[in-house]
């Protein structure tokens, strides 16, 4: 019944690492920009990243660039989200979705959404 569904979150000292999956269908998989978002306490939903499926390629918010990385395993239909250099700041639920066209930093262009997992970096 679940087509998106995300795991990996939890608790996390500043300066640590995470690394969050989504599993979804081969279907989706295969036909499906995948991008991560979150939503912070007080915060509207933002973009965090995705991997196209035009290009296959990573592109990255100004705060995620240079710290979190997407990548996908093929043989499992899972799509990871590696969280280096954690912050307090990155605290937050952090939610997986599937979308076919459209600008993939927009929230918009998502057709399909997980329910989120909560990732907390302790200072």
């Amino acid at each position: 019944q679940v087509q998106l569904l995300e795991s990996g979150g939890g608790l996390v000292q500043a300066g640590g690492s995470l690394r969050l999956s989504c599993a979804v269908s081969r279907r989706t998989f295969i036909s499906y920009t995948m991008g991560w978002f979150r939503q912070a306490p007080g915060k509207e939903r933002e973009f965090v990243g995705a991997l196209t499926w035009s290009s296959g390629t990573g592109d990255y918010s100004d705060a995620a660039k240079g710290r979190f990385s997407i990548s996908k395993d093929n043989g499992k239909n899972t799509v990871y989200l590696q969280m280096n250099s954690l912050k307090p700041e990155d605290t937050a639920v952090y939610t997986c979705a599937a979308g076919t066209y459209g600008d993939h930093r927009s929230p918009a262009s998502y057709g399909l959404w997980g329910r989120g997992t909560q990732v907390t970096v302790s200072s």
